[in-house]
């Protein structure tokens, strides 16, 4: 595996755990009013890390006709899921703190996009190399 390989397979690993990340916390926002949701997120390097070393890997669907797509679940990063601490308890049972959620959306935002400028500035300096062969 070359250096680059395994600086871009570290960088989408860190962009799919950021993605999926944001999804948990846009659901926690949407149902901020649902009575007894519970807040999730998860713990980013635990996550990454399980990622990088190959604990993630998607599940296999079941296909039961031939005409079937196969593919692979959505969500493998599951198991690193957790509950949110509970800040301020609600009367009817929902932990979702908005104040807690933007916060945690807002920064994740901002990290995945720092991401992506890694990934760009690094296939920039790539291309750059090989036009000056």
């Amino acid at each position: 595996m070359t250096a680059l390989d395994r600086h871009l397979g570290f960088q989408q690993a860190a962009l799919n755990t950021r993605a999926y990340r944001q999804e948990l916390l846009a659901a926690n926002i949407a149902n901020a009013d649902t009575p007894h949701y519970k807040a999730r997120d998860i713990d980013f390097k635990e996550a990454l890390m399980g990622a990088l070393d190959g604990k993630v890997k998607p599940l296999a669907l079941t296909t039961t006709a031939q005409r079937h797509i196969e593919g692979g679940a959505k969500a493998p990063l599951a198991p690193f899921v957790k509950y949110r601490q509970e800040e301020q308890s609600a009367v009817d049972g929902n932990t979702v703190d908005m104040d807690v959620e933007r916060s945690a959306f807002a920064e994740n935002a901002v990290q995945y996009e720092a991401s992506l400028t890694f990934i760009n500035g690094l296939l920039r300096s790539m291309q750059q190399a090989i036009q000056n062969q």
